[in-house]
């Protein structure tokens, strides 16, 4: 998950801010066929990428091919091929894709597959479909890390992003389309809380999953981007969790 995590990270910094249209659309094209022999199209600097992650998810099946699950792998795959193919996009069509596009249905897939907890083939169909806890958490992580980011992405040019698409579409200040955003996050944290209440076809440990990473989205994105900038709030709460003993 570590691994995943971070080359998914790279890949963002990759379409954000290193590759040219042409590249982009060569690499989105590799990423689809998800075949090795695509690599030697691809920049040196993609290569590196490229190869790091066909090797991850061949290590994820290898191993889940000893426990018998290698259906699980395939999953996981087709999630990351279905989020790092729609990078490109029109503003009129962002928030579809930018939910996507935050990576959140591959990495709640991806940390189904080497769970067990009554974790089978079904709970991979119910997560593929989008159910509403990680459609509403797929808001939570665009939505928090698109105003967190939203200043200093506006300097260097990065135009996609729900606070822009808003002011535009609505004619309204950035602070009037924070509040607007933020309502959306709280409406979607209610979601999240609605799913845990009533019978799902998920176990209790997926759902557990899923509103852990969105826990983790709320901690690194609550009032400052403290993914791409790691400030005091979250290295405190990494010392906490991960260093700091707890009294008995």
């Amino acid at each position: 998950m570590t691994k995943i995590i971070s080359l998914t990270s790279i890949l963002d910094d990759i379409y954000d801010a290193y590759g040219s249209c042409e590249e982009l659309e060569i690499f989105t094209k590799a990423i689809h066929k998800w075949d090795i022999n695509c690599i030697d199209q691809l920049p040196d600097y993609m290569k590196l990428w490229y190869s790091k992650t066909l090797k991850v998810y061949k290590d994820m099946e290898d191993l889940m091919s000893k426990e018998g699950k290698p259906y699980r792998v395939q999953y996981a795959i087709e999630a990351a091929k279905w989020f790092h193919g729609n990078y490109i996009s029109t503003k009129e069509e962002y928030m579809p894709i930018a939910l996507l596009s935050c990576g959140y249905l591959q990495l709640a897939i991806a940390s189904f597959v080497g769970m067990e907890d009554g974790i089978t083939k079904e709970t991979f169909n119910w997560a593929a479909n989008e159910p509403k806890i990680i459609r509403a958490s797929n808001i939570i992580c665009r939505l928090m890390s698109d105003i967190a980011g939203h200043k200093v992405e506006q300097e260097r040019g990065h135009v996609s992003s729900a606070v822009e698409c808003y002011m535009k579409q609505y004619g309204v200040s950035m602070q009037e389309a924070y509040d607007e955003l933020n309502k959306q996050i709280n409406e979607a944290w209610k979601d999240i809380n609605e799913e845990f209440l009533k019978p799902t076809a998920a176990p209790t440990s997926a759902l557990i999953r899923i509103l852990n990473l969105a826990k983790v989205i709320d901690l690194l994105y609550k009032g400052e981007d403290a993914y791409t900038q790691v400030g005091d709030s979250a290295k405190t709460s990494i010392t906490a969790l991960l260093i700091d003993s707890i009294p008995i």
